[in-house]
């Protein structure tokens, strides 16, 4: 007779996993301690300071990018939440029909696709605009960054419609409510921390964004982190360990938040 065992121990699969957490957290927990080091060194520790915390704060260019950061993402955020919102209830608030499974794909594109493909292309397609128009300003890295996060804010979206309880839809239909009434009274509510979560998720990716960033950009348009990029390509300083341990805590509490907004309540399903 075969020997029974149980699929919630595995042997040494506790072991790797504490293994893989411990080469992935060793470095980001090095940067956050080192950011409090009081000496040049980026590797000898010399006492525990706020002195590169002080100087990034007194930086003009770390405070112009991180201002340039957060209006970039907070526009892009807004339009890519709105966008995916609209998609999230064209998709699931319809019968099953041919070519869903193609718009899902369609919508979901930027996440399959590398990064530096979608880059080079919004690069082509910018460059030409910018010749036609003679406008060079932010409005393409907020087009830029709304468009790849359209479907980071259309997952959350999309997950908290399927969960919703749909008899409360009819019930208003039955209680002769418009199609808009029934938006604005029953499905926005209960869609609205899903929304949220969609927001902050978009806000968080764009805030993070690199690669888009530094093929759409123009000079001057310097986002925290192509500046960072920039600096470390020169010089490492404390001063860029300060920069990453504020911008990880803001992304730690933001996905923070996320993650409590996106849960769904039971009572939705009742």
């Amino acid at each position: 007779m075969a020997k029974s065992f149980s699929i919630k121990r595995q042997p040494g699969f506790a072991t790797i996993a504490m293994l893989c957490f411990f080469l992935l957290y060793l470095p980001i927990a090095t940067l956050v301690v080192y950011s409090f080091n009081s000496g040049m060194s980026i590797a000898t520790w010399e006492g525990f300071s706020f002195r590169w915390f002080e100087s990034a704060w007194n930086n003009q260019q770390v405070v112009e990018a991180s201002w340039r950061s957060l209006r970039i993402a907070a526009v892009a955020a807004v339009i890519a939440t709105a966008c995916a919102t609209l998609a999230a209830i064209a998709t699931t608030r319809t019968a099953p029909y041919r070519g869903l499974t193609f718009k899902y794909s369609i919508i979901n594109m930027p996440l399959l696709v590398p990064e530096i493909v979608t880059a080079v292309a919004l690069l082509i397609l910018f460059s030409r605009v910018k010749v036609w128009t003679g406008y060079s300003g932010l409005g393409y890295l907020i087009v830029a960054h709304a468009a790849f996060c359209i479907p980071f804010a259309y997952m959350p979206i999309r997950a908290r419609l399927e969960s919703m309880d749909l008899s409360l839809e009819k019930a208003a239909a039955d209680l002769y409510a418009s199609s808009f009434q029934t938006f604005r009274y029953v499905t926005l509510p209960l869609l609205w921390p899903g929304i949220l979560a969609g927001l902050m998720l978009a806000f968080v990716i764009s805030l993070d964004d690199v690669v888009i960033t530094e093929f759409v950009k123009s000079g001057g348009q310097d986002t925290l982190p192509t500046y960072m990029l920039g600096q470390l390509r020169r010089v490492v300083t404390p001063e860029m360990n300060a920069i990453s341990t504020v911008f990880l805590v803001l992304s730690l509490a933001i996905v923070t938040l996320f993650f409590f907004l996106s849960r769904t309540p039971q009572k939705d399903n009742e």
